[in-house]
């Protein structure tokens, strides 16, 4: 069996990785951790505009090697996924070249979960904007999802926000 890749997606602090963990748990899935977080934790700043497409080869390597640990599992859980290098490329060196690469890449997942910023934004070290960038992400990622299909907008606070997702996963499962 191979598992079906489940994609969360959103802008900074929108609860991705804790849903992820979650939803893991909740299905028996595994997750891909976010190739970002992990590269601003590792080089202790953000990325340069050279490094962006890096970027989307290490979230490829980490899909990949989640997927080898899911064998037995039903899904794996992306915890963030290349078109969000992309959306943060555009946003903040104003290149959009790495959409075309992104949005092909994002046919693979049998389901997009967006998650929505309504939930209170939290400084994260040195690697969060704020809420302003949140929204400014939020609104290119829209637009960029807009060519991406299935998405489900996860929103609501707690077990809400679980039970959206979950709900959007049942229903997939369903289809098989």
């Amino acid at each position: 069996m191979n598992p079906l890749l489940i994609c969360l997606i959103g802008a900074e602090c929108c609860g991705k990785s804790t849903l992820a963990q979650v939803l893991a748990q909740h299905f028996g899935g595994v997750v891909a951790p976010e190739a970002l977080r992990l590269f601003c934790d590792r080089h202790d700043r953000t990325p340069t505009q050279a490094e962006q497409s890096s970027l989307i080869d290490a979230q490829l390597a980490l899909e990949a090697q989640a997927l080898v640990f899911a064998k037995q599992q039903r899904f794996t859980f992306c915890d963030s996924a290349p078109l969000m290098t992309a959306v943060y490329s555009d946003h903040y060196f104003a290149d959009t070249s790495l959409y075309v690469q992104a949005l092909r890449l994002h046919q693979r997942y049998a389901l997009t979960l967006w998650l929505q910023p309504d939930l209170p934004w939290v400084a994260d070290g040195n690697w969060r904007d704020g809420p302003a960038a949140r929204i400014q992400v939020h609104t290119l990622l829209a637009r960029a999802l807009g060519q991406v299909h299935p998405v489900v907008a996860v929103a609501g606070q707690g077990v809400a926000r679980v039970q959206c997702a979950v709900a959007a996963i049942s229903s997939l499962s369903r289809a098989d």
